[in-house]
C-alpha cells in the first residue's frame, strides 16, 4: 500500500472484526495502521493511518472530555472512556446496541483502543453500521459522559447526539 487512497476500507474493516481469529486479519490490520498517508505529525514525522484513525476519532467522540484539545490523537483513556457512550440507533445496553459489546471489546486497553478506533471509523464507513445509515437511517448514537453510572430514568433522559460520516468513504 503505498497510500491511505489505497486502503480498501471494507477488507480493512473485515479485518478488524476477524483479527481474533485470523493472523492474515492480523498481518492487514497492522500493515494497514502503518501506512504512511503523505502528512506529516506536529513534531516532524510522518503521519501514519493509525494517527490520522486517532485523530478523526477524537474529533468525533472526544469533543467533552476535559483537557482534550481536538486536532489531538485521542489516547487510551480517550478511547475507553468513550466507548461505553457509542450505541447502534439507540442507547440501550443490549449486545445489539451497546457498540463494544457488539463487537465484543469487554476491555479497551493498550492492546486495543487504536482497533476499537479503527473498527468504529471503518464501520462507518463501510460496514453494518454504514449500510444501515444508507437503507434503515440508523446511525451511531453517542450518549453522555458517564452512561455506566446513571439510573434508569436518567439513562431514558440523556442527551444523545447522532454521528454519521460522509457517504464517500474516509480520506
Amino acid at each position: 500500500m503505498s497510500s491511505l487512497a489505497d486502503i480498501d476500507i471494507k477488507k480493512f474493516y473485515e479485518a478488524i472484526v476477524n483479527f481474533e481469529d485470523s493472523e492474515e486479519a492480523q498481518d492487514f490490520y497492522y500493515n494497514v495502521m502503518d501506512t504512511p498517508t503523505g502528512k506529516h505529525n506536529k513534531n516532524g514525522s510522518d503521519e501514519t493511518v493509525r494517527d490520522k484513525i486517532l485523530k478523526i476519532y477524537g474529533l468525533l467522540f472526544c469533543d467533552d472530555i476535559a483537557d482534550f484539545q481536538l486536532g489531538e490523537k485521542a489516547g487510551m483513556e480517550e478511547v475507553a472512556n468513550t466507548a461505553d457512550r457509542l450505541y447502534i440507533g439507540n442507547a440501550s445496553y443490549d449486545p445489539d446496541h451497546w457498540y463494544r459489546m457488539k463487537y465484543h471489546f469487554p476491555v479497551i486497553d493498550d492492546d486495543n483502543y487504536d482497533r476499537f478506533a479503527a473498527l468504529v471509523l471503518s464501520d462507518m464507513n463501510s460496514g453494518p453500521l454504514h449500510e444501515s445509515a444508507l437503507n434503515d437511517g440508523e446511525t451511531l448514537v453517542v450518549g453522555e459522559a458517564d452512561p455506566l453510572h446513571m439510573t434508569a430514568t436518567e439513562r431514558k433522559n440523556q442527551k444523545l447526539k447522532s454521528v454519521s460520516l460522509p457517504t464517500g468513504g474516509a480520506q
